[in-house]
């Protein structure tokens, strides 16, 4: 049974709980949930369907082009997809602004703007709320009212926490079955959880005025100290606003680790306070659903860290420190994985950070020998037993770079900056991969990053240069485009490049741009040949996806990860351009 089948047997069972002797009001309520389960049902199966087709035309289009040099057809764009795209799906808000952040100060951030299409889905779910809320509520007195009110909004508030807790998991099951990004479903989150606090809100107002209106405000306080009922209501409640509080941008970058411990024991409080509060109600056994998709991602996470690391050595990481305010953190896996380019993995390291964990994309991976365990499987003239045991100590190593910030990364730079030689060793844990993107249909692929965003876009290009060699992709055009501040960052990625350049027939389809933006001197600009070429200052977007437009080959694809600025600055070249060319715009962000 499939999860959205599990949680639809949930809401039925609900409401079927109420029997065929319901009140209208009451049979009303359940007529509520059930048409919320429909409509998730409905937008997960649009956009479960939408990938499906997506993925036939990019396979189509794949084995097509293996052998098409031209690619002429894929190029021409349609044009009711193009309009969709450049309107809807790539357009942000209003003008251009969507991930550039806000910020009060160069320090605190206020957050970003939301896509076209992310807010016509959350003001519509938000309408659709407000609607059913109210919907079939007899407000010609005031005691009738508030009394339709208050149910409906609890009800509401309680079904609302099924997606609520769903769409927080990192093992999202939505994600895989609607290609919908993390970062999209952490703002979907976010939005439904100040539903979630609203409706809880209006709930408890309700009652109180009611109770007010009727009785007086010393029955209020009675009823809050005296009954378990009301007690754990009122306690539910405040957890919800206390939660509500602790997670606007600002409080919740500035004090990440506060902000997330204390966003777990509030969400435990609510749903505990809940669970008493709806004793002996049918709507508690949605709070089963609640209880279980959490439990079953947590579980989920600790299989994962037990399966990658514990066991056969298991997994230990070292820390080196890089010019620029970078870390290289290579860490040698006690099992091996099968890497895919654009994933992502959480990182522990208890020496540094006990058991926190924060997200970094995997900027390489490989496989490799474990010398220290060869030694001992040596027999006494000093050569290896057999071959079999060689192969079963290869390990997978996996390679992050790290930009110094605040918190976790400041103190882990500093202790590899106070070791021996700038580096040092230690236990790690790695728990994923998440995330994951293929790019092999398109004839033209266009990398852009920032800073530290190359570490997304160089297993990219590896990824498909090595394809183009073995006759296995579409692309016949790549090019990355990387935008640093110094040259002293070419050092995070050297010893990945120079690999990448070696590969054969790299000259026949790669093409890499360095922009320096801060050069200390008009020296350290310098071309190593036509294929690797430096120039200083910002690019010109715009006139740089014109010229992969003129000069591309079939479908084209643009892919960013960096700044805000940067990705605002490339989704409107892109935009302007989508009638024209058959190009998709795809941005990597993490955002909290």
């Amino acid at each position: 049974m499939s999860v959205t089948q599990a949680l639809g047997g949930l809401v039925k069972r609900a409401g079927g709980g109420q029997g065929a002797a319901e009140s209208t009001a009451g049979q009303e309520n359940v007529d509520v949930q059930h048409y919320l389960g429909y409509i998730w049902w409905i937008i997960v199966v649009v956009f479960f369907l939408y990938q499906v087709i997506l993925y036939f035309v990019r396979y189509i289009r794949t084995v097509t082009c293996l052998n098409n040099e031209t690619q002429r057809y894929f190029a021409i764009p349609n044009r009711v997809y193009a309009t969709f795209k450049k309107h809807c799906l790539d357009a942000p808000l209003f003008r251009t602004r969507h991930h550039r952040e806000f910020k009060l100060s160069s320090a605190i951030g206020v957050g970003t703007l939301p896509s076209r299409l992310q807010t016509f889905f959350l003001v519509g779910y938000f309408a659709v709320n407000v609607g059913f809320c109210v919907w079939r509520i007899d407000y010609s007195s005031f005691s009738s009212g508030a009394s339709g009110l208050l149910t409906r909004s609890g009800v509401m508030a309680v079904i609302n926490m099924i997606p609520l807790f769903l769409l927080a998991g990192r093992n999202n099951p939505i994600i895989k079955l609607t290609g919908i990004s993390f970062d999209t479903m952490n703002l979907m989150h976010r939005w439904f959880g100040r539903i979630v606090v609203l409706e809880a809100i209006a709930h408890a107002v309700c009652w109180i005025s009611s109770t007010v209106h009727t009785k007086g405000w010393a029955a209020v306080q009675a009823s809050i100290t005296g009954s378990e009922f009301i007690m754990m209501g009122f306690i539910g409640v405040v957890a919800f606003v206390w939660l509500l509080i602790q997670s606007p941008s600002p409080i919740r970058h500035s004090f990440y680790e506060v902000f997330l411990h204390g966003h777990i024991v509030g969400a435990a409080v609510a749903v505990g306070a809940v669970w008493v509060h709806l004793k002996e109600r049918p709507q508690q056994f949605m709070l089963y659903g609640v209880v279980a998709l959490w439990a079953a991602e947590r579980t989920m996470r600790f299989l994962r860290l037990v399966m990658r690391n514990v066991g056969n050595g298991g997994t230990g990481c070292d820390v080196e420190v890089l010019p620029g305010d970078a870390l290289r953190v290579t860490v040698r896996m006690a099992r091996p994985w099968t890497f895919r380019p654009g994933q992502h993995a959480y990182l522990y390291i208890p020496s540094v950070g006990l058991w926190t964990n924060h997200p970094f994309s995997v900027a390489w991976s490989e496989e490799e020998e474990d010398l220290s365990i060869q030694s001992t499987i040596t027999d006494e003239k000093g050569l290896p037993m057999n071959r079999q045991d060689i192969l079963e100590h290869n390990k997978t190593s996996m390679s992050f770079i790290i930009r110094r910030r605040t918190g976790f990364t400041d103190k882990l730079f500093q202790k590899a900056d106070l070791s021996t030689a700038g580096r040092f060793s230690t236990t790690a844990f790695v728990e994923g991969p998440y995330g994951g993107e293929d790019l092999s249909s398109y004839g033209t692929v266009m990398l852009w990053a920032a800073g530290i965003g190359i570490t997304h876009q160089v297993p990219h290009v590896r990824d498909i240069v090595a394809g183009y060699a073995n006759g296995t992709v579409a692309t016949r055009r790549l090019t990355l485009v990387w935008i640093i501040q110094s040259p002293e960052h070419l050092e995070w990625i050297r010893t990945w490049m120079t690999q990448i350049l070696a590969m054969p027939r790299r000259r026949e389809i790669l093409k890499i741009l360095l922009f320096v933006t801060r050069p200390r001197s008009k020296h350290e600009i310098h071309s190593p040949s036509s294929s690797v070429q430096m120039f200083p200052g910002r690019p010109n977007v715009q006139s740089l996806v014109d010229q992969e437009m003129q000069e591309g080959i079939g479908a084209a694809c643009v892919s960013t990860c960096g700044t805000g600025g940067l990705a605002d600055e490339l989704r409107s070249a892109v935009r302007s351009r989508e009638s024209q060319w058959n190009v998709d715009f795809r941005e990597e962000s993490f955002s909290w």
